[in-house]
């Protein structure tokens, strides 16, 4: 396990990698020293590595002092951690079993939520689907596997990827089979990306704040972020054509359209305008689509949408006018968020020498993602359109639902609407979102503290929520919500977030 990095600044990184330890039962202080001796143990925290003080770690987590000096003590007396005057807390020298190879994980409470065990906990951090679509059983009973194949296929199935070009085709963006990569996820369409594109030490120009998760394939690659704000209508175009001029970074990575996590939608100008900068800079831009489908207006959805090169056909599901429009793109797009989150099935289009050296490098890792899986994908994108009229329909009302909910309980709460994707972006009226998360969760609901997306240090009053639950669990998680909020006394205004805190 990697070690934490625990500077006597940030203690962000800790809180994350202690996950949902109030979770069980049981007094909070042996709940919390459980997960401490978890850590300690595994090597996540080494030998000699100092805690955060008694009064700092107990604001974090939203605790009294009285519970972190107990956790502290109880493992004091097992010989795991020193305690000594003016020194601090420290992890005893002789704690760990013999050293472990060093390996990269994540510490991203949006993953380590979803690797702990069930109980009683609201997952309003994780945003996808829970029900899957009765087209998809369907498409899987009527499953017919293929006759002498051996199953591998790298670049993915040849059918698949040309049902997935016709799709920008329709968009009017020209694309053969060839410039498309089928991948396990967007999130490996992501990481394979990184791997060979980034070298450590590479800028990396990101979104303040984005989706964690491409934060943390960017630290796994050791590159440095260059970070540019995000407001009302998305990403600062200006500032980000500058901060390619200055350090022109190894890749850009954007979310232009309902955009991870603050639901903003770029301008077709404004996104032309950074796409034409990055080509003529030569900056690689990666336009993460795995959201762009999930716009309310099924009207808009569907109907014809004009593009530079022509016009959509009628019917044809658009996700609007693509940045691949405006120049050359690398698109990163998913079923998990139209579909089901089960539905490991994603893409890479990009150049076609581009997608053949992917290909050659996702071979090293999988040999190709599942069979059966892209099989039915090949089904479902056939007759697309009622699967995402339905699925754009549950998203707007589980919208609507949740923040009617958030009036009517949280009315101090802020959070502007949103014309699509499946997330609303949280202002807190006081505190920060991660001591604020861990109150939380100890009431039976996990959120995502904006901290963890923004590697400006910024967002520390945001949380990120999804709507994507039935309305009777949406109803309960802001309830319990709520309970905690009238629970919740912040301790002093935090502290900048350091770039360290949010990225490990």
């Amino acid at each position: 396990m990697e070690p934490i990095n625990l500077s006597p600044h940030t203690i962000d990184a800790l809180v994350a990698r202690l996950g949902r330890w109030s979770a069980g039962r049981g007094p909070l202080y042996l709940l919390l020293a459980a997960r401490l001796r978890r850590l300690i143990d595994e090597g996540a925290l080494p030998p000699g590595a100092a805690l955060p003080p008694d009064r700092r770690l107990a604001a974090a987590l939203a605790v009294g002092r009285t519970t972190v000096v107990a956790a502290y003590d109880t493992l004091r007396q097992e010989g795991r951690l020193v305690r000594r005057q003016g020194s601090g807390t420290r992890v005893a020298r002789a704690a760990l079993a013999p050293e472990r190879p060093r390996v990269t994980e994540t510490s991203n409470p949006l993953f380590l939520h979803l690797l702990e065990s069930p109980d009683d906990v609201i997952l309003l951090s994780c945003a996808a689907p829970s029900q899957p679509p009765p087209e998809l059983a369907e498409a899987y009973h009527s499953l017919v596997l293929p006759d002498a194949d051996l199953g591998y296929h790298p670049a993915g199935l040849g059918a698949l990827r040309a049902a997935v070009a016709a799709r920008y085709e329709a968009r009017g963006v020209p694309t053969g089979p060839e410039r498309i990569l089928v991948t396990t996820g967007a999130q490996q369409g992501l990481s394979l990306l990184a791997r060979l594109l980034i070298a450590p030490g590479d800028g990396v120009l990101v979104e303040a704040p984005t989706y964690p998760g491409a934060l943390d394939l960017f630290r796994e690659a050791a590159a440095v972020p260059l970070p540019v704000a995000v407001g009302p209508d998305g990403v600062d175009v200006a500032e980000a054509v500058r901060v390619m001029e200055r350090h022109r970074p190894a890749l850009a990575y954007v979310v232009p359209r309902f955009q991870n996590p603050t639901g903003t939608v770029l301008p077709p100008l404004a996104a032309r305008r950074l796409v034409e900068a990055a080509n003529a800079l030569g900056v690689p831009l990666v336009d993460d689509e795995v959201l762009a489908d999930l716009a309310f207006d099924a009207d808009a959805t569907t109907a014809p949408t004009p593009t530079p090169t022509g016009v959509v056909a009628p019917g044809i599901p658009s996700a609007g006018v693509p940045s691949a429009a405006y120049g050359e793109v690398i698109s990163v797009g998913s079923l998990s968020k139209v579909v089901w989150g089960g539905l490991r099935i994603g893409w890479v289009r990009g150049p076609a020498p581009l997608i053949a050296r992917l290909a050659r490098l996702k071979a090293l890792h999988d040999l190709g993602s599942d069979l059966p899986s892209q099989l039915v994908a090949i089904r479902l994108l056939d007759d697309f359109a009622p699967v995402l009229a339905a699925r754009t329909a549950a998203v707007r009302a589980g919208h609507d639902h949740l923040r009617a909910e958030l009036a009517r309980r949280l009315p101090s709460w802020s959070c502007a609407p949103t014309t699509g994707g499946q997330t609303l972006w949280v202002r807190l009226p006081y505190g920060d979102g991660v001591s604020f998360a861990q109150r939380a969760l100890r009431h039976g609901v996990a959120v995502l503290p904006g901290a963890t997306a923004d590697a400006l240090g910024g967002s520390l009053r945001h949380l990120r929520l999804h709507f994507l639950a039935p309305p009777e669990v949406l109803t309960e998680a802001v309830r319990r919500l709520a309970a905690a909020w009238a629970e919740y006394a912040p301790g002093p205004d935090p502290e900048r977030a350091s770039l360290h805190a949010i990225v490990v």
